[in-house]
């Protein structure tokens, strides 16, 4: 930060994962300010969640493409409420068709969001200069007003609570009663102001896998 015009960090998997913890924890802990967010997205995943067989994922497939699409769009809303702009970078496969990238392009600008292929694996530098102008054009916007999703001072099962429905878009949390009496002993103990870590599975924004 003390000697470059941009710092990138690659933050851990995912708005709900990874992010999440950055902003929420790490962020939060250390004075950091995010300018920007990238989120990388591929064909083949969105493909994969709109219910495409892993050996099927070369394939092209703008029906299933755009029903996965809901899962990079939660994403998008989720950094959104850290009040942070970001851009999605399409991490480019060779299999993918024009066709799929340009409906991306236009899903992702329809709830004003940029999407910019990126050509690193086959291009080098030369196949990342538009992402990196735009996610230094997005740095220098002004459009950030960082915040954490919740604030220290709440009960350790309302910020599980807060994490869970605005991110994971659950519609509510259970604590078992042994649960709920460690997290009032935690709270008993001094630890109540301590931001809470969350672990869940990477392959699906929920708890269930599927």
């Amino acid at each position: 930060l003390a000697s470059g015009d941009y710092v990138v960090t690659e933050a851990g998997f995912a708005a709900d994962l990874g992010a999440e913890k950055f902003l929420d924890i790490k962020c939060r802990i250390a004075g950091l300010k995010p300018s920007a967010v990238v989120i990388v997205a591929t064909i083949r995943a969105l493909k994969m969640h709109g219910g495409v067989a892993k050996a099927d994922l070369g394939k092209p497939d703008c029906a299933a493409l755009e029903k996965g699409f809901e899962n990079l769009k939660t994403h998008i809303e989720n950094i959104a409420k850290f009040g942070l702009p970001s851009v999605v970078a399409i991490n480019k496969f060779i299999t993918d068709t024009d066709e799929e990238i340009a409906l991306i392009k236009k899903l992702c600008k329809d709830i004003g969001s940029d999407a910019i292929l990126s050509e690193g694996w086959g291009k080098g530098g030369e196949g990342t200069k538009d992402l990196a102008q735009a996610v230094a054009d997005l740095a220098d916007s002004g459009k950030a007003d960082y915040h954490p999703l919740y604030e220290l001072n709440l009960p350790l099962d309302q910020k599980i609570k807060k994490i869970a429905t605005e991110i994971y878009r659950a519609k509510d949390v259970e604590i078992e009663p042994s649960a709920l009496k460690k997290l009032k002993n935690f709270e008993e103990n001094g630890y109540g102001n301590l931001p809470v870590c969350i672990a869940k599975t990477q392959n699906s924004i929920s708890h269930d896998p599927k």
